[in-house]
C-alpha cells in the first residue's frame, strides 16, 4: 500500500468493483473492502439486472414508466433516464468481462419477469446473479496493476486536508494507518444491520453514510427503506436469506396461514405488485388473521424446472428442511434495501467537493420511494462508471498535486464498549419504522438513539470494528427517526 492515491474507493460490491475498473492505468486507486472481497450485498442479489436489451418487445419508455410506478412517482426522472438509456451497455460490458448470464439455445441472454415490470427484461445467472457479477469483477480488478486492494480493512475516519484532498484513517488487523487521496468514491452499501432482521450481509451497517454525514454531505430520504415481502422466515437468524422476486415471477403464489391466496384482496396485481405493496398486504393480513405464518408455493411447477431455475434457493431451503418442489416456503417481510442515502447528482457527486457516492449508500433519486426489482445492480454499474469518468476528467487538471502532510496516528486504546447497544438500536428501529411504521414509537426511540450516539461520540472507547459499527448504526438510526419525526410535524 502506498501513502497516497488518486482515488480511494470504499466498498467492494458491484459499485466499488465496477467503478475501480473504469479508471485508466495511470490513475492510482485504493479499493478498501471491509471484509473479504466476495462478502457484499451485491453478492447476495439473486434475481438479476433489469435492462432493455431487446427493443422488439421492450423500450426505454416502458422501463422508465415501471420505475416511476414502483417509486410512487417520487423518483428523479433525469436519473432514471440516465439509468435506463445507459444501463444496457454496462450490462453488455459485464457479459464481455465474463459474467455467465443464462443463455437460450440460440445464445441470446434469457430474460425473466419480476414484480412491477411490464416486460421480461431481467437478465440473470440462475438465482445467484449478484455473486456471478461480483466474482467476475473481482477477477478483473485483480488484473489491474493500478488498483491496490485491502481486504478486512475498515475506514474509521475520513477528513479533509487543508488543500481539499482526503486523509483517511484505516484499521487493518488492529493496525492503523493514514492514507491520502485526491478523490473518494463511497460505495459502502446499505444499512440493513440497523434492523433485527435483514437480507443484508454483515457489512451493511451504514459506515459510509455516517462518514459522509460527518463530513457534512447531504443525506436524503434515509427513511425510504424497502422491506422485501418474501424473506425466508427462519426462527433465529438475523440475516435472512431472500426468496427472490423471480420465484413469484415464475408462478409462485403467496398464501396466508390458512393456505389461501390473499394478495389480490389488497391489489389487483396480486403477488406481482411492487414489493412495498406486497409487504403491506402481508402485514395487514397478519393483523386480520392474528397470525404471522405466510408461505410461497411453487409446487405446481415441474420439479426439474424449479431446481434448474433456482438452484441456490433450492439448496438453501433444503438446509432448512424445506424442499421447495414439494413444500411451501415460510416467508415474512424484513429489511432489504435503502432507497435514500448520500445525495448525489447525475455524475455521483455529493455536496462535499471531491466526494462521490455510488450503489446502495447513495441517493440518486432513481428508485423514488420504492425500488423496482433488479434496478439496484443497474444503478450501481451506471453511476459508479459515471463517477469514475468524472473523476478521471478532473484529475487532468490536478497537475500532479500532492495530498500533503497526513495527520499523526491516534491511540486506539480505550474502554470496552457497553454490551447490547447495537441490539437496542435494532429493537428501536424494528418497533418504530418497520413495514407499516408506528409514529407513536418514534419520539421515545429517537430520544434513546440520540443518547446512544452521544455516548459513543463523547466517550473514550477502544477503536475497533465493534465501535465503528455501533457508531454507524446509532448515527443512521438518528437520521432516519429525525426525518420521520420531521415529516410527521
Amino acid at each position: 500500500m502506498k501513502r497516497e492515491y488518486d482515488v480511494i474507493v470504499v466498498g467492494a460490491g458491484a459499485a466499488g468493483l465496477y467503478g475501480a475498473l473504469q479508471f485508466p492505468e495511470n490513475v492510482s486507486v485504493l479499493l478498501i473492502s471491509k471484509r473479504e472481497l466476495p462478502l457484499s450485498n451485491s453478492s447476495l442479489a439473486q434475481g438479476g439486472v433489469a435492462a432493455v436489451l431487446d427493443k422488439s418487445h421492450d423500450n426505454f419508455k416502458l422501463h422508465i414508466a415501471d420505475t416511476l410506478i414502483a417509486g410512487k412517482y417520487k423518483n428523479n426522472l433525469a436519473a432514471i433516464e440516465v439509468l435506463v438509456s445507459e444501463g444496457p451497455q454496462d450490462v453488455l460490458k459485464l457479459k464481455e468481462m465474463g459474467v455467465a448470464f443464462d443463455l437460450d439455445a440460440s445464445g441470446k441472454m434469457m430474460m425473466t419477469l419480476e414484480a412491477g415490470h411490464s416486460r421480461h427484461r431481467i437478465v440473470h445467472h440462475k438465482d445467484s446473479t449478484g455473486r456471478a457479477i461480483v466474482d467476475a469483477l473481482i477477477e478483473k480488478v485483480k488484473e489491474h496493476k493500478n488498483v491496490d486492494i485491502l481486504e478486512n480493512t475498515l475506514l474509521y475516519s475520513l477528513e479533509k486536508a487543508d488543500n481539499g484532498f482526503f486523509a483517511g484513517l484505516i484499521l487493518d488487523n488492529g493496525e492503523q494507518a493514514f492514507v491520502g487521496a485526491k478523490y473518494c468514491i463511497m460505495a459502502s452499501g446499505g444499512i440493513g444491520r440497523v434492523y433485527q432482521y435483514t437480507t443484508n450481509s454483515a457489512i451493511a451497517t451504514g459506515d459510509g453514510i455516517t462518514l459522509a454525514h460527518m463530513l457534512g454531505a447531504r443525506i436524503k430520504h434515509l427513511s425510504w427503506i424497502q422491506f422485501h415481502p418474501t424473506a425466508f422466515a427462519a426462527e433465529a437468524d438475523r440475516e435472512r436469506f431472500l426468496i427472490s422476486e423471480a420465484v413469484r415471477g415464475e408462478g409462485a403464489v403467496l398464501l396466508n396461514c390458512d393456505g389461501e391466496r390473499f394478495a389480490f384482496n389488497y391489489d389487483e396485481r396480486g403477488e406481482l405488485a411492487p414489493r412495498d405493496v406486497v409487504s403491506n398486504a402481508i402485514i395487514l393480513e397478519s393483523r386480520k388473521k392474528g397470525n404471522e405464518n405466510f408461505y410461497l408455493d411453487i409446487t405446481d411447477k415441474d420439479p426439474e424446472f424449479v431446481k434448474n431455475r433456482f438452484p441456490m434457493i433450492y439448496e438453501r431451503c433444503l438446509e432448512e428442511g424445506i424442499d421447495i418442489t414439494k413444500d411451501r416456503i415460510p416467508v415474512f417481510p424484513c429489511q432489504h434495501y435503502l432507497m435514500g442515502g448520500i445525495d448525489v447528482d447525475l455524475n455521483a457527486r455529493t455536496t462535499v467537493d471531491r466526494l462521490y457516492a455510488a450503489g446502495e449508500c447513495s441517493h440518486t433519486g432513481v428508485h423514488g420511494a420504492n425500488r423496482l426489482a433488479s434496478n439496484s445492480l443497474l444503478e450501481a454499474l451506471v453511476f459508479s462508471r459515471r463517477a469514475a469518468q468524472d473523476i478521471t476528467e478532473k484529475l487532468k487538471n490536478d497537475n500532479g498535486a500532492s495530498v500533503g502532510e497526513l495527520p499523526p496516528k491516534e491511540s486506539l486504546e480505550g474502554n470496552e464498549l457497553p454490551h447490547g447497544l447495537r441490539t437496542e438500536i435494532r429493537k428501536i428501529m424494528q418497533t418504530s419504522h418497520f413495514v407499516i411504521p408506528d409514529p407513536s414509537a418514534v419520539p421515545a426511540g429517537l430520544k434513546r438513539a440520540k443518547e446512544i450516539k452521544d455516548l459513543l461520540l463523547n466517550g473514550h472507547y477502544k477503536i475497533d470494528h465493534n465501535f465503528v459499527e455501533a457508531r454507524s448504526l446509532a448515527c443512521v438510526a438518528c437520521i432516519i427517526l429525525e426525518e420521520v419525526s420531521n415529516d410527521s410535524e
